[in-house]
């Protein structure tokens, strides 16, 4: 958690005042939730996002008491999120306790004013400041920072074992919606139904993909000995997002933007890695859940992880001498690889075989050889995120992991609807400077000049 009073250089963040807020109203009775064995994929560990608002028309006292008040009716649907996980001692499996222990919000004040922010180095302006998960005391933390100028930042922290990305958009979209006295459009599906079958059977790939391990283990893997990783901020504008997507169709295909934008990445990585290296990879997460029946919004409200890997590995003179249309057709066949029901029925089933511990892509822990994992949320809520203090300026992941084992990008939409993006990155130092000398300036550092400020 942040300090009671955290200064780094000129930004000074004082914590005001903490309350405890629970759902209300009635709620299941003894209800405990198994996590499935795609929660168990994605582990524990803390993902948070950050909103910026500007001065709201109504009181910080007022802004602040409405958030509370449509949080705790929010937790009346997602009563999960208020609970605590423990492990089941006969089963040695983790459960989520719906015992509405509740979310912890931070008020806090900050000593300047939005302009002065620094939206490009996330190192500098975030560390310290933001909620940190620390235990598991309450798996939803919320922290509300008042700036000089009046405007608010909110942060979201959640335990990843809630869900993935999906499942945090649609608690964040029906808070707003109470917030904003609107119909609630989400009914959430609090099953984990995501069983395992009998008897489980997979494809011997997975065990060559994944591997299951314990915390210790993981600290005595070799990894590549990168000393600092770099934590930035980058706006992409819509012409460079078409640009992209076209070089990436000059084969023929019909390859999507963030086909076009991993190939990208991954030429532009070929070049930043030790020479030592012959050959690198590049991740993409994938939601499964349009995968699962024929049907694809019959788990659109399924709360939970519904996550994998693809994957795509080819040699660095390949990627060097490649043009974006080649790269993106190695991406576009690992994407197709994981993306179908096939592929996440027999994970769901190798993580069965491999219980207990942590299941892990190798890729993620750097077992591999360098490698960037990119996650997209193209339909990730950013300018619909109104708490009754307007829509905001600026949403974004930022990644409270202190110590990556490979590189993480994360794009989503920005607040101007316009088509560009917004992306968060954690990267080595290398490979920061590689994109932003590239010719073509597809990563503009971040700043004020991209907010509506």
């Amino acid at each position: 958690m942040a300090t009671e009073n955290a200064l780094h250089g000129k930004f000074e963040v004082e914590i005001i005042k903490k309350t405890v807020v629970k759902a209300k109203g009635p709620l299941p009775e003894s209800r405990i939730i198994s996590l499935s064995n795609l929660d168990l994929l994605s582990g524990r560990f803390p993902v948070t996002y950050i909103y910026f608002y500007k001065s709201p028309s109504s009181s910080i006292g007022t802004s602040n008491k409405t958030l509370e008040s449509s949080l705790a009716q929010c937790l009346e649907h997602f009563y999960p999120f208020a609970g605590s996980i423990s492990q089941n001692p006969k089963s040695n499996e983790l459960e989520i306790i719906c015992d509405n222990s509740g979310v912890l919000v931070i008020q806090a004040q900050a000593n300047i004013s939005l302009k002065e922010f620094d939206f490009y180095n996330l190192n500098k302006s975030l560390q310290g400041k933001l909620v940190f998960y620390t235990d598991n005391q309450f798996l939803v933390q919320v922290q509300i920072i008042n700036y000089t100028c009046g405007g608010i930042s909110v942060t979201f922290t959640f335990d990843h074992a809630l869900g993935d990305a999906s499942a945090f958009s649609k608690f964040l979209i029906t808070w707003s919606e109470i917030a904003m006295k609107k119909k609630v459009s989400c009914s959430p599906d609090h099953s984990r139904n995501l069983r395992a079958r009998d008897p489980p059977s997979y494809d011997s790939f997975f065990d060559e993909a994944f591997i299951s391990c314990t915390m210790e283990e993981i600290g005595t893997m070799p990894t590549a000995t990168i000393s600092t990783w770099l934590k930035r901020l980058y706006y992409i504008d819509e012409s460079s997002v078409n640009k992209l997507q076209g070089l990436a169709c000059a084969n023929g295909g019909n390859r999507t933007k963030i086909e076009a934008f991993s190939a990208y990445i991954w030429k532009i990585m070929a070049n930043a890695i030790d020479q030592n290296h012959k050959h690198c990879k590049i991740g993409v997460f994938v939601d499964g859940r349009t995968r699962f029946s024929e049907n694809h919004n019959s788990m659109a409200n399924y709360i939970g992880n519904v996550l994998s890997l693809a994957f795509g590995e080819t040699d660095v003179t390949n990627l060097k001498q490649g043009s974006v249309a080649d790269i993106s057709d190695i991406v576009h066949k690992a994407i197709f690889k994981s993306a179908n029901e096939a592929h996440f029925r027999d994970l769901i089933d190798w993580i069965e075989c491999h219980k207990p511990g942590l299941m892990l892509p190798k890729t993620v822990l750097g077992l591999d050889g360098p490698a960037i994992a990119i996650s997209s949320r193209r339909r990730f809520p950013v300018a619909e995120l109104d708490f009754g203090f307007g829509s905001p300026i600026l949403g974004t992941v930022c990644s409270t992991i202190e110590r990556p084992r490979v590189g993480y990008i994360n794009q989503r939409p920005s607040a101007r609807g316009d088509g560009s993006w917004i992306v968060s990155a954690i990267l080595w130092p290398e490979m920061v400077e590689a994109l932003e000398s590239d010719p073509d300036r597809v990563f503009q550092p971040m700043n004020v000049n991209f907010i509506q400020l």
